[in-house]
């Protein structure tokens, strides 16, 4: 096997098993096998990918050229036998990728090409001539859109008492869980070992539901089953979206409570501090840090899911969009109206997390 590098200083290539290079008397980089399988699964793929895509006119001949390109260039890579294989299926789907492109082309004379061409660059200009007229129709007639600020307006109020809800509840889920674990070894019997083991079990019992339930089905239930008397939409769509939220929360607490050192733990009782204590001012502070950007995730997602209220028939965002798509049976602008408001309430919230992540590592110091 030819093994080659190149220096790092003066870039020339060697061939050999010399460790300096012969120009520049400086170390040259170890021969790295891991590098070499790397390579070698990446030339597979793009073998495979050209029998896949042979079909596909232009497709199966760049992936078949990527192949035998990397094949031939990286010598170390070329023996294994990924990259045997791999350049094997390239040589295979090359031929079948030039007779599929060729067809096309027989298939598609050039004035066929050319009409094609023509037809969808005016299709093109007449679409961008229409959007002035299909903005003023989307959202200026009727006052349409209302529906989407008065729809916003509900999803921020659902968002925020839900984010509200599901911490609250997280908080108290991720507590009962994380004491259990770390008192059931310290309490021995009696009726608070037997309380929070009961807890506990309950508190199982809720994750996995709700985890393994989509959320829409929760809201659902929520709506047409539990609350079935209930005209308050928006205080059912709170509670389940809480709910749900609530249980994601607790994994994330519990995992940030559980990073932390245990000789925190000993620091605090050491300094005369009861478990609650050690909990509320020590333990509790340094996990929501660890936390943070997990749960600015899951405020994010709540945002998002918050989306389907529409099958209660609650008139948020999304379904403000729709509303709008009835009445003009026009659906680009509405639904891009809605994607991009989602869009910019997901990147000032991330942006203001960011600036809350920089203020805490800058108060650590």
């Amino acid at each position: 096997m030819i093994k080659s590098r190149f220096c790092r200083y003066c870039g020339i290539k060697v061939t050999g098993d010399e460790t300096s290079c012969p120009k520049c008397h400086q170390p040259l980089p170890d021969i790295s096998v891991s590098d070499s399988a790397k390579k070698a699964g990446q030339i597979f793929i793009f073998g495979l990918l050209s029998i896949l895509l042979s079909a596909i006119p232009f497709a199966g001949i760049v992936f078949a050229g990527i192949a035998i390109y990397q094949s031939n260039r990286n010598d170390l890579a070329k023996n294994q036998s990924k990259a045997k294989t791999g350049r094997i299926l390239a040589l295979i789907g090359m031929p079948l990728s030039i007779i599929a492109t060729v067809f096309v082309i027989l298939t598609l004379s050039v004035g066929n090409i050319a009409v094609w061409a023509a037809n969808t660059w005016t299709g093109f200009i007449y679409w961008l001539e229409g959007i002035p007229a299909d903005f003023e129709n989307n959202f200026i007639t009727d006052n349409r859109y209302t529906y989407i600020f008065k729809g916003l307006g509900i999803t921020f109020e659902v968002t925020i008492f839900a984010a509200l809800l599901g911490i609250a509840l997280g908080i108290v889920v991720a507590l009962i869980r994380s004491s259990y674990a770390t008192l059931k070894e310290e309490m021995h019997g009696g009726f608070g070992k037997g309380l929070l083991k009961f807890l506990n079990a309950v508190a199982g019992i809720y994750l996995t539901v709700i985890r393994g339930t989509p959320v829409v089905v929760q809201l659902m239930i929520t709506y047409f089953v539990i609350f079935a008397s209930s005209n308050n939409k928006v205080l059912v769509a709170v509670l389940a979206f809480g709910i749900n939220s609530g249980a994601y929360v607790a994994e994330i607490i519990r995992s940030g409570i559980e990073s932390i050192d245990k000789g925190q733990f000993e620091a605090g009782r050491s300094l005369g501090f009861g478990y609650v204590r050690t909990m509320a001012f020590i333990i509790i502070p340094q996990a929501f840090k660890a936390v943070l950007p997990a749960l600015a995730n899951e405020f994010i997602v709540l945002i998002k899911e918050t989306s389907v209220s529409g099958y209660i028939g609650l008139q948020e965002l999304t379904k403000g969009g729709d509303i709008i798509r009835s009445r003009t049976y026009s659906a680009f602008l509405p639904l891009i109206a809605v994607a991009a408001i989602y869009l910019v309430i997901v990147m000032i919230f991330s942006k203001l997390v960011s600036l809350l992540e920089r203020r805490l590592k800058n108060s650590e110091r």
